[in-house]
């Protein structure tokens, strides 16, 4: 059975019904609790508006950090009810509970076109369970809010990768449709696994081979070029007998990177020089320099610039780019110089090449933000960083096969 969309559920009508939404507001806060990044919240505004100009009473659920279920006032969605406010106009009630006395009475009190937040769906254990009955009766308080005539829509593409309570177990209790973003991160993103143009390129980045070790060996196979960077290249450097000295390394992966290197050889492209530090801050001095030089007790924190180069040139010429984890510490200023050689070259290869540009979420996209690049330069920037990349290796979304079942 297809999925239903949102514009199903509109056409059906949603005039004074409740709609339970899930979103993905899972946002930067500094220590003040102001966002800092807010592209998830900007992401979920068209699916939300469309629901308050049809007259449904809208119902938001979300997590925000790891409060491991528990109240913690630090993760609080007040910030996120504020910024919602002032991004549709009208005011976001925050309920002060999840599925409780507060929630049900705020939601019994909507009116057609208004919009309430329930607080941090990971403030309740039951949301992340392992055990199928703790989730399955949460699962029943959560469809509670949307009374007799609800139905539920599925948004939040950064966390359809999970099977938890607000995202999958919730779908089975509601008529369950997929909404704006959840449908168009799924639709882009399969163009790319299943039918990429070629040459078609893969640049991953990121701290451990253990996480991209999957993505690896089933792009491999597909992609023309496979471009190493972030913290995981030094264990790749390490494989073909570099000394990286402190750089991070995961000793336990150094034979399945030889392995990688022998089997996939030409394809993968790893760096050819680096940009090291003492220590990792970031106003550490910085020398540029070639694999086996990198000083005694120094660590690489980017790639280099001959490095950046031979990646930007097979981006160049690419018709397909697949993006997901920095080349190295773009948070600071001084080691953010690889990763904005990649954004730089795939928003050339788009705009001069006619190539299809994705950026799988997460820091990549956090980056392309931060370093203040044209966002509107690439074909797809993806909020689900976890979610891009398993859709792309092929596993299963169980947030968004429950919405066929």
């Amino acid at each position: 059975m297809a999925t239903k969309n949102l514009q199903q559920l509109l056409d059906e009508g949603v005039d004074g019904r409740h709609i339970l939404v899930r979103s993905d507001f899972n946002v930067p806060l500094d220590d003040d609790g102001n966002i800092t990044d807010a592209g998830r919240i900007d992401a979920s505004l068209p699916t939300l508006q469309a629901l308050i100009d049809g007259g449904a009473k809208v119902i938001v659920m979300a997590h925000l950090g790891r409060p491991k279920g528990e109240v913690n006032p630090k993760y609080s969605l007040a910030p996120v009810a504020e910024a919602l406010s002032e991004r549709l106009g009208q005011f976001v009630a925050l309920a002060g509970d999840v599925s409780g006395e507060d929630a049900h009475e705020r939601a019994n009190g909507l009116t057609e076109g208004e919009i309430m937040l329930v607080e941090n769906v990971r403030f309740d254990p039951r949301e992340t369970s392992k055990d199928e009955a703790e989730r399955e009766e949460f699962a029943g308080e959560l469809a509670a809010l949307a009374a007799d005539n609800g139905a539920f829509v599925s948004d939040g593409f950064g966390v359809v990768h999970r099977a938890q309570t607000s995202v999958y177990d919730v779908a089975k209790k509601l008529p369950a449709y997929a909404g704006f973003l959840v449908e168009k991160e799924v639709e882009t993103l399969s163009r790319v696994k299943d039918a990429p143009e070629h040459p078609y390129v893969v640049v991953l980045g990121g701290s451990k081979v253990s996480d991209k070790l999957g993505v690896i060996e089933a792009l491999a196979e597909k992609a023309d070029r496979v471009i190493i960077g972030g913290g995981m290249c030094y264990t790749f450097l390490a494989a073909q007998g570099h000394n990286v000295q402190k750089s991070l390394l995961q000793e336990d992966m150094v034979d399945t990177c030889k392995e990688l290197i022998e089997k996939y050889g030409e394809k993968l492209l790893l760096p050819v020089d680096v940009a090291a530090a003492p220590e990792f801050d970031k106003d550490a001095e910085k020398q540029i320099v070639g694999l086996d030089e990198i000083p005694e007790g120094w660590m690489g924190l980017d790639i280099g610039p001959e490095t950046a180069k031979n990646y930007a040139e097979a981006i160049k010429d690419s018709k397909t780019v697949f993006w997901n984890g920095p080349m190295g510490v773009f948070e600071f200023p001084n080691f953010a110089d690889g990763t904005k050689a990649v954004a730089e070259a795939m928003i050339a290869a788009t705009r001069d090449n006619g190539s299809f540009t994705v950026v799988g979420g997460g820091d990549s996209a956090a980056s392309v933000r931060t370093l203040g690049l044209d966002e509107d330069g690439f074909s797809h920037i993806s909020t689900g960083g976890g979610a891009s990349l398993e859709l792309i290796e092929g596993k299963d979304l169980p947030g968004v096969s429950v919405l066929s079942a």
